[in-house]
């Protein structure tokens, strides 16, 4: 059993579109066993998006970020972390395929509406920036057996 890191970003509760993205994610199997609605502030944005700092875009993706509430969630399920990165599509826009969360909600690449951490190791760093562990609460699905 595998934990991922998901972020919906400011742009998807502006649009109303939270309970459809998570909806993708569940009726794929995948469990949420921690989620929020909250705040980014700067310095917690520059710390989750480190590994861009000296990329053109990374001003605008702070910005961006900090601009209104996230849901940030801890998502578990064999191989939940290529899964979702599956659900979610590609990054840029353009390439983004029909069907996937990006591919259907996605209009501007820079404002792109959620995050999926990408490795195991991306994936704890990023589970221990926004959760504490009394936040998560890894529960048992009697219905297993039907949807896996």
């Amino acid at each position: 059993m595998e934990r991922t890191f998901v972020m919906l970003k400011p742009g998807v509760l502006q649009r109303r579109i939270a309970g459809h993205v998570i909806s993708r994610i569940e009726q794929k199997g995948l469990r949420v066993i921690a989620m929020k609605l909250m705040s980014i502030d700067e310095g917690l944005a520059r710390e989750h998006y480190a590994e861009h700092k000296e990329r053109d875009f990374f001003p605008d993706l702070i910005s961006y970020i900090t601009s209104g509430p996230v849901v940030t969630m801890v998502v578990a399920g064999d191989g939940a972390i290529s899964r979702v990165r599956t659900l979610a599509g590609a990054t840029k826009v353009e390439d983004a395929r029909p069907g996937t969360i990006r591919g259907d909600f996605a209009a501007v690449t820079r404002q792109n509406i959620i995050h999926a951490s990408d490795s195991p190791a991306s994936s704890e760093r990023e589970v221990a920036l926004f959760f504490a562990p009394k936040e998560i609460h890894d529960w048992e699905d009697p219905n297993a057996g039907w949807i896996e």
